[in-house]
């Protein structure tokens, strides 16, 4: 992980190595600034003095943890021009609370529904004359947003940043509800099947839909087989390993659970009941796109607060960050997320 460095005026500077900061604190050229993450202050040099380099500080929100992930542009690309080779300097996993909030709220509606109904039952109430502002998020929304300005303004602070980029759009709702849209983006664009296959595997939890199993590769499956009609919109498809896909072929759902009897060894071996599984799987299909929708708006709302830094802002979607992930051999967590966010060739210094 590179130390942030600040001049003796306290402008940030590029980012030194660890070993080159315990140096500079050895030789009393540097004092300590922040001890999480690292930070010095130089004693002896000032911006005039040193040649800084293109930086970017990348994002990736979510809705339990966010990443944040700070790099380093060679050859002086920015996000608008080619794609740049990136040199991953820092990388952060900023945990929300928003379930402790809303508890928490939950809890205080409680006690004052309690003290309304024992003491001012004679009272008129007044919660349906309040409105809300345009913009509105609940509390532990808008939580996310505040907590992830918060560290962007102290990276700001602390590093050069020259650049910003987040992942905006998650998932491409529209083309889940249509699968069928024209334009050459979807048809031949090297995204295709990248979006819908990433919200699947969210929504089913990454392991197969039928017999739960989640250590295996798992496929898209039509629930409605399309030789019974069935539709290619999001509602009608799940995620399932090979042997569920191939064993359920065109059956019904319940059929399938009823009869198949390498499906009823699967679940047995993993602890689960072949009623409690259905049962399930007919619930989670039913769910719309609300969880979804709820994590784009707090995208928007945080990608208008990075505009009010007055960076430039560069975004990209969910389905061109699985692409990178995989194209490059990446594994998934949400720091890595957030450096593989948006186009770009390469991806270097990224296992620190």
């Amino acid at each position: 992980m590179a130390v942030f460095v600040l001049g003796k005026n306290k402008q940030p500077l590029m980012p030194c190595s660890e070993k080159r900061a315990r140096l500079l604190l050895e030789r009393g050229r540097a004092v300590v600034v922040n001890l999480t993450p690292f930070v010095i202050r130089l004693q002896d040099r000032c911006l005039s003095d040193c040649a800084l380099q293109p930086t970017l500080l990348a994002a990736d929100p979510g809705s339990k943890e966010t990443g944040l992930a700070l790099m380093r542009l060679e050859n002086n690309a920015t996000e608008e021009k080619a794609p740049a080779t990136r040199h991953v300097l820092c990388l952060f996993q900023l945990v929300h609370r928003g379930f402790q909030i809303r508890q928490a709220l939950e809890q205080r509606a409680g006690f004052r529904r309690r003290r309304r109904s024992k003491n001012l039952r004679h009272r008129k109430p007044r919660f349906d004359n309040r409105t809300k502002p345009k913009g509105w998020l609940a509390p532990s929304l808008q939580h996310r947003v505040d907590t992830t300005m918060a560290w962007v303004d102290k990276l700001c602070r602390w590093a050069p940043v020259t650049h910003l980029s987040m992942e905006l759009v998650r998932f491409d709702l529209q083309k889940m509800e249509n699968p069928e849209i024209s334009g050459i983006e979807y048809q031949q664009g090297t995204l295709l099947g990248y979006e819908v296959r990433e919200y699947l595997l969210e929504k089913w939890g990454r392991e197969c839909a039928y017999c739960g199993t989640g250590d295996t590769p798992l496929e898209i499956e039509h629930v409605v087989a399309k030789s019974r009609n069935g539709s290619s919109r999001v509602s009608n498809l799940t995620v399932a390993c090979h042997d569920c896909n191939q064993a359920k072929d065109s059956q019904w759902l319940a059929d399938f659970f009823a009869t198949n009897k390498g499906l009823k060894k699967r679940l047995k071996a993993n602890g689960l009941s072949a009623d409690v599984r259905l049962e399930r799987v007919q619930r989670q299909l039913k769910l719309p796109l609300r969880d979804a929708t709820a994590v784009n708006a707090t995208r928007w709302a945080l990608y208008g607060s990075l505009k009010t830094t007055g960076l430039p802002v560069a975004v990209g979607s969910g389905g061109r960050t699985k692409y990178n992930h995989q194209r490059l051999g990446i594994p998934k967590t949400h720091a890595l997320d957030a450096a593989c966010v948006g186009k770009f060739d390469t991806l270097k210094g990224w296992r620190v």
